[in-house]
């Protein structure tokens, strides 16, 4: 029996289907391009009249006649007022325009990456809290993420920059150890390349882990605010200090939050001891405490590395000695040790005879010593003491007589250092890429930031006593001397350098071809001169000192 063909309609039935459905689509995105203002009204009007009708709802019924009869007052001003009626048409369809105008949602939750993103977190930090006997986990694999973040922000990039985690109460979070798995997971699923801040909260059981922004490192050497007694290692977070000072940053003038360090007898970390890598900036960090200090205070400064990185300090006001050779070095450092020693004697006879200290105690005396170590092995090799025995008295009794003592060495030379050393500096500085160990060891604490993903000069940590570890960057103070530094860093070290007696002028930096006399000038001869200011120093116990050593 043959078959019939399917009649026209039915065979070519659905592309005429299809030809239509595309047909309507596109009159009606035409449509509604041209009668957008009309519709875009029209919700405006809806929208009125729905707020309108719920005010009448919300207005008690004792004052709906009042503005029913203010409503019909308002009505006939309008309609007697030539052009009244046209004008309050063009003022509701105004209103109803921009009341039903398009507005862009509002962002209320996480997208759909971000959310992969805190789902994918969630399910790596399963394994660290959560246990099996829990009856009801808040990490479980495949649970509710929402639960346990209870705070979270993305920049940008879709990159974390803050999430507040609520861990179990079982959590050791007491355990240092415990803590750092959890901050190195956090560090790794949220990216590198950043400094991650953990705060925990162990009385809320709640992490909040936060991105931190770059320290400036445009801050250069300039006369900070500070009183009497306090110097500016550097700078930190705002949130870290309660305290902000106004500095140049730049070409601009910014509130910046300092890290202070209080010397004095009323102070409970009276010296300080700075650490780091070769070129983490110690020496930077040195040279902007002498310039501090010689605001109001004698300096004297030891450079065992013999470098000449000084050189622009020799003859300053203010500036007692800049010695780099061992025999200048002890000599200088037995006549601190006696200078302290005639400082208590004459403190306490002021003291006992109810009179005023002498002007010449009230004066601090800063000593400044880098690369203690090179100059302890120069002194094993020749048979003399070690530096550091002649600081022993004024690291025990520095405080009492207006002695201050900062060191900085390496880390390869923390071994050298002696027990009255890392007894009496309380302050502490690590500069420099540093593993966590090594930060831990000389500050006596871990901080709770990660380490940064490049290191500049004077980058590191501060902890003053028992205080917090605090992010640092010390102020750019290089040597104004140096032509491989910024010019404009050169010229604020410049500016803040007291002048030399009888000078006329601020000294400029030197030539190229004078650059190697200055460093020459202080080469390591055990019979090189003391700079000696003459008005602060007795040179006739300086002279003592050196002829001693010279005999011994």
């Amino acid at each position: 029996m043959a078959r019939r063909p399917l009649p026209r309609i039915l065979s070519s039935g659905s592309a005429s289907i299809t030809r239509s459905r595309e047909i309507a689509r596109t009159a009606a995105d035409s449509a509604t391009d041209v009668l957008h203002p009309l519709i875009t009204i029209v919700r405006g009007l809806r929208l009125l009249a729905v707020s309108g009708r719920q005010k009448w709802v919300a207005t008690p019924k004792e004052r709906r006649g009042p503005k029913l009869f203010l409503a019909a007052a308002c009505l006939l001003a309008v309609a007697l007022v030539p052009y009244g009626p046209i004008l309050a048409l063009i003022t509701v369809m105004g209103a109803a325009a921009w009341k039903g105008r398009e507005r862009t949602p509002v962002k209320t939750g996480p997208d759909e990456a971000e959310s992969t993103r805190l789902r994918a977190l969630y399910e790596a930090l399963v394994p660290y809290f959560s246990v099996a006997d829990d009856p009801e986990p808040l990490f479980a694999h495949g649970g509710d993420w929402e639960k346990a973040f209870s705070g979270y922000a993305f920049d940008d990039d879709g990159r974390l920059v803050r999430l507040q985690v609520s861990y179990p109460a079982y959590f050791t979070d007491g355990e240092a150890a415990a803590r750092a798995r959890i901050e190195q997971l956090l560090h790794t699923k949220s990216g590198r390349g950043r400094e991650y801040h953990f705060a925990w909260d162990e009385e809320a059981n709640r992490l909040v882990m936060t991105v931190l922004g770059p320290l400036s490192t445009a801050v250069a050497a300039q006369r900070f605010v500070t009183a009497p007694g306090e110097t500016v290692l550097g700078f930190t977070d705002p949130d870290a200090v309660r305290r902000t000072v106004p500095v140049r940053d730049g070409d601009t003038t910014v509130d910046a939050a300092p890290v202070v360090w209080r010397t004095g007898s009323r102070s409970t970390e009276p010296h300080l001891l700075a650490v780091g890598q070769p070129g983490s900036g110690t020496t930077t960090l040195i040279r902007s405490i002498a310039l501090q200090a010689l605001q109001q205070g004698d300096v004297l400064v030891v450079d065992g590395s013999g470098t000449g990185e000084y050189g622009a300090l020799v003859g300053r006001a203010g500036v007692l000695a800049v010695e780099s050779g061992l025999g200048g070095a002890l000599a200088t450092l037995e006549w601190a040790a006696h200078e302290t020693e005639r400082r208590l004697i004459f403190a306490n006879r002021a003291r006992q005879g109810g009179h005023p200290l002498p002007e010449d105690i009230k004066r601090p005396l800063w000593i400044l010593l880098d690369r203690p170590g090179v100059l302890g092995h120069l002194a094993a090799a020749d048979g003399r003491p070690d530096p550091q025995e002649l600081l022993q008295v004024p690291l025990r009794h520095g405080r009492a007589a207006g002695v201050t003592v900062v060191l900085a060495d390496q880390f390869d030379a923390l071994e050298t250092l002696g027990e009255t050393v890392r007894t009496h500096t309380r302050a502490r500085v690590v500069l420099g890429p540093a593993s966590p160990e090594q930060i831990t060891a000389v500050l006596g604490a871990e901080p709770n930031t990660t380490p940064p993903a490049e290191v500049p000069p004077g980058r590191g940590y501060a902890r003053l006593g028992t205080g917090p570890v605090l992010r640092l960057q010390v102020p750019a103070t290089p040597d104004p001397y140096d032509e491989d530094a910024s010019e404009a860093h050169r010229q604020a070290v410049l500016d803040v350098l007291p002048e030399r007696p009888g000078d006329e002028r601020p000294v400029a930096a030197p030539r190229p071809d004078d650059a190697p006399a200055a460093v020459d000038a202080h080469d390591d001869r055990d019979t090189a001169e003391v700079p000696v200011a003459v008005e602060a120093v007795p040179a006739g116990q300086l002279a003592k000192a050196k002829a001693a050593i010279a005999e011994g």
